[in-house]
């Protein structure tokens, strides 16, 4: 019976499919990256990298975390079929958000939502029509992928007759390098563009690397090798306290900042402390906690000063997501209302201090 309802659902796709021209994005240039070559098109992470870091970061560098396509068409309507590394899940993620897409388009207003591709929580492969019956007319669109699993092939599909034409980059401006935890990666939002990286850059207009790494943001020096390859960054900000303990900050903070520095004498680096988690205000040790991870990374970034490294900030978290305790799903991951306020914040606290990208 399994068996049938599964060819029945192949013939549903094809038939749905039927028609539509696909244009392969494996040809196209993906936005987002640290360097260009990459251990996979649709990966973050290049070879060398790759073979050098911890298991876990090789996997998790395999998510397509802050990754996007963009293109021009008249097609009235757009379908996108992807197939997912893993088929990831999570308890308290919304399948979209994890290994979903998510359709944008540019507008005289800015960067607008469309719609979202919800994935086959079954199979592999996934085949949606994205948005149709669209008015006349070329339209400049951003898909952004999935934010907690992998992309292993991503196609593009456009009506019969239309034009297609995929967005390269010919010069690429300066873009911005985040470093985090499972919340930088987007964790846990309800579709890809809804995370904090993905809402800076269309604020700025310009690219965003999320490096953000669930679980493991523990300030390894392949991450900050990587982060110091980037061509022209035009901001490194180092999110990392949620995954620290304070000894482990005191241990290898300062060498981290040293090998982006190195890279990058001038280029601004903002270091940022973690919000307190949900259930603090009922729990004195975590409070305290979170205060001695804070404090470790605030001591990192006293000694930088001292040591006379200039151009360089402290992000206090005290406003960071709202006093209210609605921004998270589960005490730590933020929700759609966490990361606008998240990046909100943020992108305050870069016009407070001038810092001009």
């Amino acid at each position: 019976m399994k068996k049938l309802l599964f060819f029945f659902l192949l013939f549903c796709c094809a038939i749905a499919a039927r028609g539509q021209v696909w244009h392969d994005a494996s040809s196209m240039h993906i936005f987002g990256k640290a360097v260009e070559n990459t251990l996979t098109h649709y990966s973050r992470l290049p070879e060398d990298i790759h073979a050098s870091a911890r298991k876990e970061i090789q996997r998790l560098g395999k998510n397509a975390a802050g990754l996007y396509v963009e293109f021009r068409t008249d097609s009235p309507s757009i379908h996108v079929r992807w197939t997912s590394l893993r088929k990831h899940t999570m308890p308290h993620m919304a399948s979209v958000g994890s290994r979903g897409v998510d359709l944008y388009a540019h507008t005289d207003k800015g960067w607008r939502f469309v719609s979202c591709g919800r994935p086959d929580l079954d199979n592999e492969v996934t085949s949606r029509c994205i948005v149709k019956k669209m008015d006349a007319g070329y339209k400049h669109f951003r898909l952004y992928l999935s934010l907690y699993d992998g992309i292993t092939s991503l196609e593009i599909g456009t009506d019969p007759g239309s034009e297609f034409i995929p967005v390269d980059c010919d010069k690429r401006e300066a873009p911005l390098v985040m470093y985090g935890s499972s919340i930088l990666q987007g964790g846990c939002v309800s579709r890809p563009g809804i995370a904090s990286t993905n809402i800076i850059g269309r604020a700025l207009g310009r690219e965003v690397v999320n490096l953000g790494f669930s679980g493991n943001a523990l300030l390894d020096p392949e991450v900050a090798e990587l982060m110091a390859r980037v061509e022209n960054p035009a901001l490194f900000v180092l999110d990392n306290v949620p995954n620290d303990k304070p000894q482990l900050i005191l241990d290898k903070g300062e060498a981290f900042v040293k090998i982006l520095r190195d890279a990058h004498p001038e280029v601004p680096i903002i270091m940022m402390e973690m919000a307190h988690y949900g259930h603090d205000f009922v729990s004195s040790s975590s409070y305290a906690d979170v205060e001695a991870r804070n404090a470790a990374q605030r001591e990192i970034y006293d000694r930088l000063v001292a040591a006379g490294e200039k151009n360089i900030y402290f992000l206090c978290s005290d406003d960071l997501i709202g006093h209210d305790g609605e921004a998270t799903v589960d005490g730590t991951h933020q929700t759609d209302l966490g990361q606008m306020r998240y990046a909100g914040f943020f992108l305050s606290f870069l016009e407070k201090n001038g810092i001009n990208l």
